[in-house]
């Protein structure tokens, strides 16, 4: 068996979803209550701060920002440098900071400092990542008692996808951060089957009108028999992956660093690598380019059809566009009547997942006439994958992380051009023989616009809005 990785400590409440991770960033959000201005010897104790403890720090060079802007205040951060007298609290900062992203708090008061970290220690979601330290002013390159201004600070790192205590639409496994002194920025992402306890209190959230005793039955079947035939496919279908996928595609897909099997052999608990997202912000177009030709590769060359292709599943690390949560798929061709339980969960993913209904709604209505999608409707098939696909690369600041991380304007001719192309898939000239029947198919009219884009800069009235 795997050695497992050191778990961080105090695990909070299970959330549930395993989404994207974050963007680039280190400004400061603007907190709900006014914020005092910054004090002059704290504006010198947070330059102190910043070139002793962040300059040569690798994982703030990679996904933080020199510079700490007051002035804007973009949705979500990956540093969030705040100060005293910034009212700030757990909660608040919970909700603009990206997964794994780190609160940094300066103070010139050593109460104060003990007082607030014990605030993020107590409200979970959270670990401590530097417990509180001194940071003084340096005079000529020295430290110097009497001279040097001497303040407080600790760093907290948000481990957690959603707060403690609340739930979502989604409904799978706790997912979180867990420490791990060999990855690269000290963190891997643990995935384990929730408690019993916590299937039963989501259950009673969700359908407070059911018995105790139904909910018991329904939460013990989940906890002991679904989450870990599912979390034990998907570890099987991702070193597939890492087996079968080209190489420069593998680190675009989660990595098994290991995992925890119980007596009967399934895996209840599943460390992957930590797919961190960040870099340089890129175009719409690009972001759908680099989508489709991922989703190519994971078709024809991976083998696998994903099937839960929503923005929180696509992550931006390091410039390059990747897939997570890889726990609905299958492998193309396989035969799922090979197992009844297997048959009856996806007929029923098939029938209530955001993504099937979405189809069903839109094949009603007639936002979608190929027949290469509209067929595949409560199916399990590579069109459910391209047709989400060409819905996602249209709205990619639906996905709050994406804000930062993808130049987008609905009103631009780049969008446009996309939307076009996306109602070109979805509603063809002939719904019998559409153009556009696979990933591959759409890489090629992603291209096409590429190149009419680059027309359009070097003569812009040749330009129109047609996408093909």
């Amino acid at each position: 068996m795997t050695t497992m990785p050191q778990q961080a400590t105090s695990i909070p409440a299970e959330s549930s979803t395993m989404g994207s991770v974050p963007t680039q960033g280190g400004h400061t959000p603007s907190a709900k209550s006014p914020h005092q201005p910054v004090s002059h010897n704290l504006a010198k104790l947070q330059q102190a701060l910043q070139k002793q403890v962040f300059e040569n720090d690798h994982e703030y060079q990679a996904f933080g920002k020199p510079e700490m802007e007051r002035d804007t205040t973009p949705n979500m951060v990956n540093y969030w440098f705040a100060t005293s007298g910034q009212a700030t609290t757990p909660q608040e900062v919970f909700e603009h900071l990206h997964w794994g992203g780190c609160y940094i708090f300066l103070t010139e008061d050593y109460n104060e400092a003990v007082s607030v970290q014990q605030a993020f220690h107590d409200k979970g979601g959270f670990i401590i990542e530097q417990s509180i330290g001194p940071i003084r002013t340096r005079i000529l390159g020295m430290s110097l008692p009497l001279l040097s201004k001497k303040g407080y600070y600790f760093i907290a790192r948000k481990i957690l996808l959603i707060p403690p205590g609340t739930t979502t639409e989604r409904f799978t496994y706790h997912v979180q951060l867990a420490k791990n002194e060999k990855a690269e920025y000290g963190y891997v992402v643990l995935k384990e089957v929730p408690s019993l306890d916590n299937v039963v209190w989501r259950l009673k959230e969700k359908h407070p009108q059911l018995d105790h005793d139904v909910i018991l039955k329904r939460a013990r079947k989940l906890v002991e028999s679904v989450f870990p035939i599912f979390l034990s496919r998907e570890t099987a279908i991702l070193n597939i992956l890492q087996r079968d996928m080209p190489e420069d595609y593998r680190h675009r897909v989660p990595k098994v660093i290991g995992y925890e099997k119980d007596s009967r052999g399934f895996v209840r608990r599943l460390y992957l690598n930590w797919m961190r997202l960040g870099g340089k912000p890129m175009s719409q177009v690009e972001f759908a380019m680099q989508s489709a030709d991922l989703l190519r590769a994971l078709h024809t060359q991976g083998g696998m059809i994903h099937l839960d292709l929503r923005l929180d599943n696509i992550i931006i690390s390091e410039g390059q566009v990747g897939f997570v949560d890889f726990g609905s798929a299958v492998r193309v061709g396989e035969d799922l009547t090979e197992s009844p339980m297997l048959t009856t969960l996806f007929e029923e993913m098939m029938r209530t997942s955001q993504i099937q209904r979405l189809l069903g709604k839109w094949k009603d209505t007639g936002r979608v006439t190929s027949k290469v999608i509209s067929d595949q409707h409560q199916r399990v098939d590579k069109a459910i994958d391209f047709f989400y696909l060409a819905v996602q690369m249209n709205r990619p600041h639906n996905n709050p992380e994406f804000r930062d991380q993808i130049h987008y304007s609905k009103e631009s001719l780049e969008a446009r051009q996309i939307n076009n192309l996306t109602g070109s898939i979805l509603r063809p000239e002939d719904p019998q023989r559409p153009v556009f029947r696979s990933a591959s198919d759409i890489l090629n009219g992603l291209k096409r616009i590429e190149r009419r884009l680059y027309d359009a800069n070097q003569h812009p009235s040749q330009m129109n809005d047609s996408a093909e």
